[in-house]
């Protein structure tokens, strides 16, 4: 059984760092500038051979005016009640200061499985910290560092409990239910069944994972928008510009699909990121888009196609990701549909390498298109997996050759013998010539393009790759010689 485990404790004391050191990679932002936390972020965490869900949060600011900081506190307190453990976090080299003391009276309250850490106890100098830890009333800390993973198997011991006990409870909860639920009669069909006669077992069916990463310029309303879609304050959300800094995953389910949301740091020009946590906050941003199947790249209603936009859509493309552009604030437009009309006649101009890309108009703050949003993102996954056969491939090819031939380069005709596809995601095409090096790029253009209108694959980035060959392997009587 999953337990659900919370690092907590005031800013700066090392929670990213532990969070880090038990997912087993770098994922959480980590620098000595204190409150570089600011959203809860969630992942598999691992000590030798438990797993666990493991969750960092902002460091807890003891303010209730509104600010960002009281929301951070109030993303901290939503972890802590989702939490089936809590480990309570100090600085065991500065002892114990009175936010912590004041943090000590909120877990209190919370009526939650509490252990205390003391972290950055590898030096005798965390010796009277780990000691005055005491009178925080949770019994004796742990010594731990995060930083170089001393203290892991006391953390071993926690997570092994938490997890027995709620085993415990689950049992117990199950022969409960056992003796009050009512027989029924369930009618199995065959199509449920794998296999056959006595060995025939009930299908699996296991939930496909679609990840998506929403990324755009600051202030472009992602975070708002993954609140909307998840219905809850998920990640935070202000008039602040650049309050997401880590790249937060949030789960979700839409009609029947978990998708993987990731909303990401806003991302300006380069020339205007001088600060270092900005600058790794950005860095965050575009591995997210490496690992992503889709992105969604929103744009301001107000504001659209700034230079900022067509770069990151040509970076989304150059990774060989799927893209679907959505509009925001669109409840702040008058004429809609002449907008709407110059959005696509510049979106097309704009970005002629993506012809044909999804383009989604909504509001992020009223919720509106999500459904239309989610439609586009489907189709456009569905093209970045498209397929298309060698035969059908070829019987294309032939036609667009006849509709029109390649240059002749230095008077010598050029021979395109077939093509194939490599693979997909994106599409992925080999086109065999007999000058492959001479082949224009405007010509391979138009084959793209017609890969696009023949074979429905808009708007998703395609590879072509031309190779040399005088003999097409899919022909029987080149196999023939071949042999």
């Amino acid at each position: 059984m999953t337990v659900t485990v919370a690092i907590v404790g005031r800013p700066n004391v090392g929670k990213s760092t532990l969070f880090n050191r038990l997912v087993g990679r770098k994922i959480a932002l980590v620098d000595d500038t204190p409150g570089v936390t600011r959203d809860r972020r969630e992942a598999e965490g691992r000590i030798a051979d438990l797993t666990f869900r493991i969750m960092d949060t902002a460091g807890y600011e003891d303010v209730t005016d509104g600010s960002l900081e009281d929301r951070m506190r109030q993303q901290t307190e939503l972890a802590i009640k989702e939490a089936d453990v809590i480990l309570f976090m100090i600085d065991a080299r500065a002892g114990v200061v009175p936010l912590d003391q004041r943090f000590a009276q909120v877990l209190r309250k919370a009526g939650k499985v509490v252990h205390l850490v003391g972290n950055k106890a590898e030096s005798g100098a965390a010796e009277a910290g780990l000691v005055e830890a005491f009178k925080l009333g949770f019994g004796e800390a742990i010594a731990l560092s995060a930083e170089h993973g001393l203290g892991l198997a006391e953390l071993y011991s926690i997570v092994s409990a938490t997890i027995d006990r709620k085993n415990a409870e689950s049992e117990a909860l199950e022969v409960g239910d056992l003796e009050e639920m009512p027989e029924v009669d369930v009618d199995i069909t065959e199509d449920m069944l794998e296999g056959e006669g006595d060995e025939a077992t009930l299908r699996w069916n296991p939930k496909r994972y679609l990840n998506v990463a929403i990324v755009g310029r600051p202030n472009a309303g992602k975070s708002t928008l993954i609140n909307r879609m998840v219905g809850e304050e998920r990640v935070l959300v202000g008039p602040e510009a650049g309050i997401t800094r880590d790249s937060i995953l949030v789960p979700w389910e839409w009609e029947g699909r978990v998708i993987n949301l990731v909303d990401t740091a806003g991302i300006r020009r380069r020339s205007r990121v001088t600060e270092k946590l900005e600058k790794m906050a950005v860095g965050d941003s575009l591995r997210s888009i490496q690992y992503a199947e889709v992105v969604v790249l929103m744009l301001d209603a107000t504001i659209p196609f700034e230079k900022q936009d067509l770069l990151l859509a040509d970076l989304v493309e150059r990774e060989g990701r799927a893209l679907v552009i959505a509009v925001n604030k669109w409840d702040l437009i008058e004429d809609k549909n002449e907008h709407l009309k110059m959005l696509r006649e510049e979106c097309d101009r704009l970005l002629p390498q993506l012809r044909g890309v999804p383009l989604v108009t909504l509001s992020g703050l009223t919720g509106k298109n999500i459904d239309k949003l989610m439609e586009a993102v489907f189709k456009i996954e569905r093209s970045w997996n498209s397929h298309v056969s060698t035969a059908r491939l070829n019987r294309w090819l032939t036609g667009m050759v006849e509709s029109h031939p390649p240059p002749a380069v230095s008077g010598r005709r050029l021979k395109l013998r077939y093509m194939t596809q490599a693979k997909t995601r994106p599409p992925s095409f080999i086109l065999f010539a007999s000058r492959p090096d001479v082949l224009p790029v405007s010509y391979q253009r138009y084959l793209i393009n017609g890969l696009r209108e023949a074979f429905d694959i808009k708007g998703t980035p395609i590879r072509l790759w031309v190779r040399g060959g005088t003999v097409n392997p899919y022909d029987d009587k080149s196999k023939r010689r071949l042999g």
